[in-house]
């Protein structure tokens, strides 16, 4: 696994990283870097540049050919818009991906740009900020958040030797890495709340999340212990209990104004604004029937009406060139609130207005709901808990009349069938995957997919926490794709369980990643559940 990747210098500001060459494809010098900085070169001055770097491209962005910097924001449209964005029916265009394929190394992308930009830049800090405890905390949070969305979405993957300038590199299993998740959690948590340190020197620039806030990044850290407890709730049900109830006394998001955005620049830009526009996404069947059904007042703010003058949800998994260019303007596209304003909006230059959504704090409210139904002591009931989700997730999206809100809230409509059948009849024949209103119900099994569905609706579009959530939940949210063109066990036109190792592992890296899939305990599909994935 020797990923190839030039570093010139670490000594520069984010905007002038330069981390690798655009698109390469040599997976097989990943873990070697012969220009890179020696580590006496090093020192405390480097740690905030390089963690710029690692937060940016922990998120799957990348900066633009417009730009002149080494990444492109394809990334993301292949990272984060044609994998689990499509997979969770966020969006749609008609990619191979809406049919259950791996087409094209879409998956590698991902995989390449986390190796080659994202750890080395974290392993860079790590050693610039020796004998800083709060820097060192602060990075520790860091990478359990960003190599979670990799390890929940790959399986068993190198972690505790990725980057260890040798070129062959073991996976580890998906509980080991998550053992070694709350320690890393638990040691910076113990930092981080006694410190009389406010802000971390040299952060506070570089840092675009939390501008090196050490308390704001204890409750993040302490926000992500908590999601990482209820994944695990399921296969290690005592573990969860006492790391949930930990996490909430020890403080987590509770306002929006803990929430985490990466704060986008010029130069820093939100991949979405491009890649949704340029590449012709549009709303899901799926969301509208959420979103008309409920008369939920997010509708207006994410999306607008199609050519026809009404909200019509693109149905995922139609065969290919289905639905022309004509035709697809029929569908409702995405709305500024979503996307951000740029000179051309949806289109290059990138938007600089519309900060990037890491972790919200409506999130914790649906997972500790979902805890108190688990018996956890979580501060509240489940459905105060719930409802306050909903509260913040409104008011996060500039909604906020109170009467508006309670009457969601307190709403008994149901989701609807899609509009798209009144253009094309009978093309979705599936009956609506959600059958129970807003209202929190009596029962405890459709309470669970009520947390569910709300949690599914304030995640977006932040769609790597989304694919886990349903994966472990299990919960019927989304319409089945029409079309599957995966016959693998486990997948048809179900949800996916995973995505594949990428090919060049086969030959650069191969013993490690036939013992990655020994650890997966089963194939290397997307119909192979990982660890935590127990219903």
């Amino acid at each position: 696994m020797k990923y190839s990747f030039k570093i010139k210098t670490i000594g520069v500001v984010l905007a002038a990283v330069s981390i690798l060459s655009s698109c390469t494809s040599d997976f097989d010098e990943i873990n070697t870097d012969p220009n890179s900085l020696t580590e006496d070169q090093l020192d405390a001055s480097m740690t905030g540049p390089a963690f710029a770097t690692a937060l940016y491209a922990g998120i799957h962005n990348g900066a633009g050919e417009t730009t002149g910097y080494a990444d492109d924001q394809g990334t993301w449209g292949i990272a984060t818009g044609i994998l689990s964005s499509t997979f969770v029916q966020y969006l749609s265009c008609g990619y191979g991906t809406e049919r259950n394929d791996f087409v094209n190394g879409y998956e590698s992308r991902g995989w390449t740009r986390f190796y080659t930009i994202a750890v080395p830049s974290l392993n860079y800090a790590f050693k610039a900020a020796e004998g800083n405890a709060e820097a060192t905390a602060i990075l520790k949070i860091w990478k359990v958040f960003m190599y979670n969305q990799m390890v929940d979405a790959y399986g068993p993957i190198p972690y505790s030797e990725a980057g260890n300038n040798k070129e062959k590199v073991p996976y580890d299993s998906v509980e080991s890495i998550y053992e070694d998740f709350f320690k890393l959690l638990n040691e910076s948590n113990a930092v981080l709340s006694s410190t009389s340190v406010n802000t971390v020197l040299g952060f506070e620039s570089n840092d675009r999340v939390y501008q090196g806030n050490t308390d704001k990044w204890r409750i993040f850290g302490n926000s992500l212990r908590l999601r990482l407890a209820l994944r695990i709730s399921d296969v290690q049900p005592a573990k969860a209990k006492t790391e949930a109830e930990a996490a909430v006394a020890a403080g987590i998001m509770q306002n929006n104004q803990q929430s985490a955005y990466f704060l986008v620049s010029t130069i820093t830009p939100n991949n979405l604004n491009m890649v949704v526009g340029g590449w012709g996404y549009k709303m899901t069947a799926s969301m509208e029937s959420l979103l008309l059904g409920y008369s939920d007042p997010r509708l207006q703010k994410w999306f607008s009406p199609g050519s026809t003058g009404i909200y019509i949800g693109r149905p995922v998994g139609t065969i290919n060139n289905y639905f022309d260019q004509e035709k697809n303007k029929v569908f409702s596209p995405f709305n500024e609130n979503v996307l951000g304003l740029g000179p051309n909006p949806g289109s290059s230059p990138l938007s600089n207005s519309k900060n990037i959504e890491i972790f919200m704090a409506s999130e914790n409210y649906f997972t500790r709901a979902e805890g108190a139904l688990n018996g956890w002591n979580m501060g509240g009931s489940a459905q105060a808990l719930y409802e306050e989700g909903i509260r913040l997730s409104m008011s996060q999206w500039g909604i906020t009349d109170p009467a508006a809100i309670n009457n969601y809230i307190a709403g008994t409509s149901l989701p609807t069938a899609p509009n798209v059948n009144t253009i094309y009849p009978g093309l979705v024949t599936e009956s609506i995957p959600v059958k129970l209103p807003v209202a929190w119900s009596a029962s405890v099994a459709d309470q669970r997919t009520q947390i569910a569905v709300q949690k599914y609706l304030a995640i977006f579009p932040e769609s790597w926490e989304s694919f886990s959530d349903l994966r472990r939940s299990d919960a019927k949210v989304i319409y089945q794709p029409l079309n599957t063109d995966n016959n693998d066990a486990g997948v048809g036109k179900s949800l996916l369980k995973r995505i594949v190792y990428v090919t060049n592992e086969y030959s650069s890296n191969r013993d490690a990643v036939l013992d990655g899939i020994s650890k997966l305990k089963g194939p290397d599909t997307g119909g192979t559940k990982l660890w935590w994935d127990t219903k």
